[in-house]
């Protein structure tokens, strides 16, 4: 199967429109070194070219998979990203966040894990907003410069903190980001209202997470089917999955409605989620999570053609109109002082 290989902003670096996204390997997924190194090579001999994990998945343990997979001769054919932020330590408050002092120890941890000497895209997995953004560039800065890192990025940045990295960046000298990873699917469409227009100003790349909304999108949650409260991910988020929340009974609903369309198109809901995120124009490559490989072999259809036709996506805007998240507390990431009220009041 020939595989669409698209630049990742203004990088120069080709990937495919599918990342295989490692966070379900290791003690948050997939327990199982063997198996999950099985799910990555059979990705990579399908045609994506691209893995994105980060440190804080299953604490490091993520990376250390990726990196006996990719041991033997195929990092080179690999572009590898990964993201530094996350708690690492449960008592130690300095083994967190975006400051210089952690991100020029943990990219040493990261490269190790991982058994390579560089790393294609290092990103920032969340903001920090008692960290000077200039702190944060100018360590990734110097990790470029190193040769450690080949290109850096951001995660879950909300479309002001973006232009705020750009603005430090030129106003610096400073390395700058060149790629974003969003939450996008048919279910949460929020980005569309000025993060993605923002990443096509800047000529930046576009990894979406989650482009099947956290398994809502997975076909599993028809009428008569299972319960997302009853899901794996409804032990770990409950409120994601509380179906007494209106919030989350409108995500079913808009998801069984989604899987009609799907059906009405020949597609299943699996591949139309895939192949609407990937039709986005400012997006690079949607990123997927399998925890098995039977989900993984039910994603991989997308590869070979990532845009959807318009009339499915006229159909798919009926049902949850552009720009909108079908449950607003959706968002991926949200200022402190929207959910924290001695924030707000201050």
């Amino acid at each position: 199967m020939a595989v669409e290989h698209r630049k990742l902003g203004a990088t120069g670096i080709s990937v495919s429109p599918l990342c295989l996204g490692a966070m379900m390997f290791g003690a948050w997924g997939n327990t199982d070194h063997d198996d999950s190194i099985a799910i990555i090579h059979a990705a990579l001999d399908a045609g994506i070219n691209f893995i994105d994990t980060a440190d804080v998945y299953s604490r490091g343990e993520s990376e250390e998979i990726v990196g006996k997979a990719l041991a033997g001769g195929r990092r080179d054919q690999v572009i590898l990203a990964t993201k530094a932020h996350g708690k690492m330590h449960d008592s130690d408050p300095n083994r967190f966040g975006n400051s210089r002092r952690w991100l020029v120890e943990e990219v040493e941890s990261s490269l190790r894990r991982l058994k390579t000497d560089w790393i294609d895209l290092y990103q920032i997995h969340r903001p920090e907003l008692d960290t000077d953004i200039d702190q944060t560039l100018g360590a990734l800065t110097d990790l470029v410069q190193a040769g450690k890192v080949r290109a850096i990025g951001s995660s879950t940045f909300p479309a002001w903190q973006i232009v705020q990295a750009q603005w430090a960046a030129e106003k610096r000298g400073r390395e700058r980001f060149m790629c974003e990873q969003p939450p996008y699917s048919m279910l949460i469409r929020s980005i569309e209202k000025d993060v993605l227009p923002v990443c096509e100003q800047y000529g930046m790349g576009v990894i979406p997470w989650s482009p099947l909304a956290g398994g809502w999108l997975s076909g599993r949650y028809s009428k008569g089917g299972d319960s997302p409260a009853q899901s794996r991910r409804a032990q770990m988020i409950p409120s994601r999955y509380d179906m007494t929340i209106p919030g989350n009974q409108a995500k079913l609903e808009a998801a069984q409605a989604l899987g009609e369309v799907a059906d009405g198109a020949g597609l299943s809901l699996i591949e139309m989620s895939l192949r609407f995120v990937t039709s986005h124009p400012a997006v690079t490559a949607a990123i997927i999570g399998p925890r098995t490989m039977e989900q993984l072999q039910s994603q991989l259809a997308a590869l070979e053609s990532p845009v959807l036709p318009a009339e499915v996506l006229d159909r798919i805007d009926e049902i949850v109109p552009p720009g909108t998240n079908v449950n607003q507390a959706d968002t991926g990431w949200d200022a402190p002082w929207l959910s924290d009220a001695s924030q707000r009041r201050r």
